[in-house]
């Protein structure tokens, strides 16, 4: 279809904007204009403005702005073409169709969309007559009020396999077994009523149109619920419940609850929690996660705290990790085992769950708990699972740098879980300053704004990078590598600047790096080349350049990036571990000297080991053929 200038001047002319937004605000006339309190950010003294004249409202105190088509797509949270199409009908103005097909495909969701509203109407005329009776006190025992009940449409179906179908036979069957009302057995015994006996729930789409239902069984049967089938209207894979109330309420909240069914999103709606969304009746799939971020970058999957809601929070987790982006996470808040939001708000009221959803754990936790627990981590071999399972996890990341943060975290984690000193103070990490790195020294920024390295400790217990040859051939190898492909420094910042080099003009190469990383979002091999001028490091590089010297992965590297990038972190990872486990292994010795105790003996023997696996691994790194 082709909305032109014209027509979409047109609608904006046909809508009286104070009217559309006193819908969701209250308005007060202001003179010519009017006036209310910004919906977008929290205020007490009105300071949006509404000018019905010139058909724009605008806020002084956040600068939010725009029309009735932009007030449609920001504040309700509907794709453009959703908010034209509202407007539009209000406005009694047709949409353009852009054929004779797509008018018709048209005209017949306008008809499937008339008999879901005839049916929702059929069903809550049904809960307040003789045969609602046991679904009204069904909603009485669980505390649902009148307001509630309306709110949020509840119905009942009678008990009949036709009571549906005669009110509605004006719709047709076709029709009704198209919208998923009617079952239709083999086209040759009759049609009849899909929900029988349930409490009904109208299932709407961003607009507030209902699309389908769903149908709690009263009494006893199976399932005890029920849902529509997928229609030309309904595809219950890229649908949210509630969708259409806790839209416009997250931009007031800022934040969306996900929780695991229809009661629980009434229940905490009821208790003022407007912004509450469920899946209906499968895993959270990858379309609704991409429709929650439209809402939040940060959704609240709020599910049991039994098992089944823990591996559904794990399924949830699992499936978002391909789509994971920068600032698009999710986040996990537990309720207490035994308890759904309902049970938990009236047993210990709002502030309860409030709790809950402040305690929520972002993604990585998540995830780094449900796999350290998930099987016994007491022989190497399981702690080499735990390390193939999160390498699994990040590498199911799409996007680059989000990849790499997530496999640096896991790092960190796992290095410190096994490899961490009994006695080692505990480490902060650089923040955004003028401090960068760990390893106990710290980064610091010169005169001119440059990062320079750490100085390596002295003492006879500390030893730098570089001091064996194995050590020396692999360090020269990270650093041609990053000379050849320099958009690799930045995604390895963090653990480069931990390495405390013993060479100084390899040192003050890696530090030259480090430092046109931070100032350079793009960073090419010509601006390392010119930034080192044509002293003895330019030497070194140049060198390094060469095609015969040394180098990570050769053949690989320009067709499979994550390859040297994978490569890259246990390179870098492989030298820095060798000085801490050393260290390690004299403090564990000299504890075993000063007290032959059965724990530190083992303590040191332990130790012995990892430093010898890690220097098996630093021998075959080193010698690779990959290193040429």
């Amino acid at each position: 279809m082709t909305l032109t200038p014209q027509w979409l001047d047109e609608l904006r002319a046909r809508t009286s904007l104070s009217t559309l937004i006193g819908k969701s605000v209250k308005v007060i006339k202001a003179g010519r204009e009017y006036k209310a309190c910004c919906p977008f950010h929290n205020e007490k003294t009105p300071s949006f403005t509404i000018n019905d004249e010139k058909g724009f409202y605008h806020c002084f105190g956040c600068g939010a702005h725009g029309d009735a088509i932009r007030w449609m797509t920001d504040q309700r949270g509907l794709p453009f073409m959703e908010a034209v199409k509202e407007l539009a009908a209000t406005a009694g103005m047709d949409v353009p169709a852009a054929d004779p097909r797509a008018a018709k495909r048209a005209e017949q969701t306008k008809g499937l969309h008339d008999a879901m509203g005839a049916a929702q109407s059929f069903f809550e005329d049904q809960l307040g007559g003789i045969d609602g009776g046991e679904a009204r006190a069904y909603l009485q025992k669980r505390g649902i009020t009148d307001a509630t009940r309306r709110a949020f449409g509840f119905g009942y179906s009678p008990d009949s396999r036709g009571k549906l179908k005669t009110a509605l036979r004006d719709f047709g069957d076709p029709m009704l077994v198209e919208a998923g009302l009617l079952i239709d057995p083999d086209g040759e015994r009759d049609t009849y009523d899909r929900f029988r006996g349930r409490l009904m729930l109208p299932i709407r789409d961003i607009r507030g149109r209902v699309i389908a239902f769903g149908g709690r069984i009263i009494g006893s049967g199976e399932p005890k619920y029920l849902n529509s089938p997928d229609t030309p209207l309904f595809d219950k894979g890229r649908t949210l419940y509630n969708i259409d109330k806790a839209s416009p309420a997250s931009r007031s909240t800022g934040r969306v609850i996900v929780v695991e069914g229809y009661m629980d999103v009434i229940a905490l709606a009821q208790a003022g929690f407007g912004e509450a969304v469920a899946p209906l009746g499968t895993a959270l799939t990858e379309h609704q996660i991409e429709r929650l971020w439209k809402m939040v970058e940060v959704p609240l999957l709020c599910f049991d705290g039994d098992s089944a809601g823990q591996k559904a929070a794990i399924r949830a987790a699992t499936r978002a990790l391909p789509l994971l982006r920068p600032g698009h996470s999710l986040a996990f808040a537990t309720l207490p085992s035994g308890q759904d939001p309902d049970d938990l708000i009236r047993a210990s009221g709002r502030q309860a769950m409030e709790a809950v959803l402040t305690d929520a754990e972002p993604l990585i936790e998540r995830l780094w708990k449900h796999e350290v627990s998930s099987a016994p981590l007491a022989t190497p071999e399981e702690k080499a699972a735990l390390k193939q399972r999160l390498r699994a996890i990040s590498d199911a990341i799409a996007h680059p740098d989000v990849r790499a943060h997530y496999a640096h975290e896991f790092r960190e984690r796992y290095d410190a879980l096994f490899f961490a000193r009994r006695d080692a103070a505990p480490q902060q990490r650089g923040q955004g300053g003028g401090n960068f790195g760990g390893g106990g020294q710290r980064w610091q920024r010169d005169k001119r704004g440059n990062w320079k390295p750490p100085i390596a400790p002295a003492g006879a217990e500390a030893r730098a990078i570089g001091a064996s040859g194995m050590e020396q051939r692999l360090l020269r190898a990270i650093l041609a590598a990053l000379l050849r492909h320099p958009g690799q420094i930045a995604p390895h910042r963090e653990m480069l600047s931990a390495l405390q080099i013993g060479d100084p003009q390899l040192a003050q190469l890696l530090a030259a790096m480090i430092s046109l990383s931070f100032r350079k979002e793009t960073v090419e091999t010509q601006a390392l080349l010119t930034i080192l001028g044509q002293g003895e490091l330019y030497n070194m590089a140049k060198g390094m350049l060469r095609a015969d010297a040394f180098t990570l992965t050769p053949d690989r590297i320009s067709t499979d990036p994550d390859r040297l990038s994978r490569d890259l972190e246990e390179a870098v990872r492989v030298m820095a571990q060798g000085p801490e486990l050393e260290t390690a292994l004299v403090e564990a010795t000299r504890r075993f000297e000063s007290d032959f105790s059965e724990e530190n003996f083992a303590e040191q023997q332990r130790i012995r080991a990892l430093k010898a696996d890690h220097d098996r691994r630093l021998a075959e790194l080193a010698q690779s053929e990959d290193i040429v």
